[in-house]
């Protein structure tokens, strides 16, 4: 009996060791690099997160210009890399030709929906974390100007923006939102310089607090405000730290987790393919609290702002997603 205890126990530890060796993980980051500080750099984070856990490595590559997009999938597809990872809604036209010619691969898209088989397509409900700080920064403002600084000018950014404008009115309706998009190309993900002038005419013009959903080029925008002895709002990953006490908080937006499952249920195999659509309720978005902020953010702004998240949650309050109800009413 205990030999066949002793000889199941080994099969087992053989069997799960070859799941594995089976597992070769691949995450391919978007424009502006792993270590933006902001969306890949939270894709990064979920990919070293796993590879801590687990002690399988994982393949990565950091993209030059969107002709490289198809290239580089299509390698990794062809070199046996199962699943892959893609950080980005750009990545879409490159999944739809390459997936049906790897039919055997799990892949995963973050920020936009491929209908394919053998695609998981992780999408999140930015305007619901964005409506939070957007009420956090209505009620911080003293000159009841706030702003928002956007990178690439395209919907899923508007998302973003609307929901900040539905919380920022929610503290007050007399509170004003300025917005602006730092471009049209993805060269709007990377130009900090230019984030920081846009910031700096939203202060000129009373902004206060300033908010940005713009990958690197955000950097620029949280060091003008600093700068200008005002406060800054992250996106993405905690970005609180960048410039302690002039960051008011940061829209968390899960990357890491959407990382962190897509390799981790390949490895147990309990992969789905679908739609996965990330919120407050699903832990998927929220706000940052640490010791780099928790002096800006009162008790009335902590008590206001986890009401607004509870209502949210329970459907009492309903924010506007820009993406499938278009124009926003705020």
């Amino acid at each position: 009996m205990k030999k066949t205890l002793l000889g199941l126990l080994a099969f087992s530890m053989m069997s799960a060791t070859a799941l594995a060796a089976d597992i070769k993980p691949a995450i391919i980051y978007d424009l502006g690099g792993k270590f933006d500080k902001s969306f890949n750099e939270a894709a990064f984070n979920g990919a070293e997160k796993f590879k801590a856990e687990s002690g399988i490595e994982y393949r990565e590559f950091e993209i030059a210009n969107d002709a490289q997009r198809e290239q580089a999938l299509r390698r990794f597809a062809g070199d046996g890399n199962n699943p892959i990872v893609m950080a980005g809604f750009s990545w879409a036209a490159a999944l739809e030709k390459v997936a049906p010619e790897y039919k055997d691969t799990k892949f995963a898209i973050i920020d936009m929906v491929v209908d394919l088989p053998n695609v998981k397509s992780v999408v999140f409900k930015e305007q619901e974390g964005s409506y939070l700080v957007g009420l956090l920064a209505g009620m911080a403002s003293k000159t009841k100007t706030v702003s928002f600084v956007g990178g690439m000018d395209i919907p899923l950014i508007h998302k973003f923006s609307c929901g900040y404008v539905g919380g920022a009115k929610a503290a007050g309706a007399d509170v004003k939102v300025l917005e602006a998009f730092t471009g049209t190309t993805p060269d709007a993900w990377n130009d900090p310089v230019k984030g920081g002038e846009i910031a700096k005419s939203q202060i000129d013009q009373g902004s206060d607090v300033v908010y940005h959903a713009a990958g690197g080029t955000g950097v620029g925008v949280l060091q003008a405000a600093a700068d200008a002895g005002k406060l800054g709002i992250g996106v993405d990953s905690n970005q609180n730290g960048m410039q302690p006490g002039k960051v008011l908080t940061s829209m968390l937006k899960r990357v890491d987790v959407a990382v962190y499952d897509a390799f981790k249920s390949a490895k147990d195999d309990t992969y789905t393919f679908g739609i996965s659509n990330l919120g407050l309720k699903e832990d998927g978005v929220g706000y940052a609290l640490d010791d780099n902020n928790k002096a800006l953010i009162t008790p009335e702004m902590a008590a206001a702002v986890d009401k607004a998240k509870a209502d949210i949650i329970a459907g009492t309050v309903k924010v506007h997603d820009y993406m499938s109800d278009e124009a926003c009413p705020y």
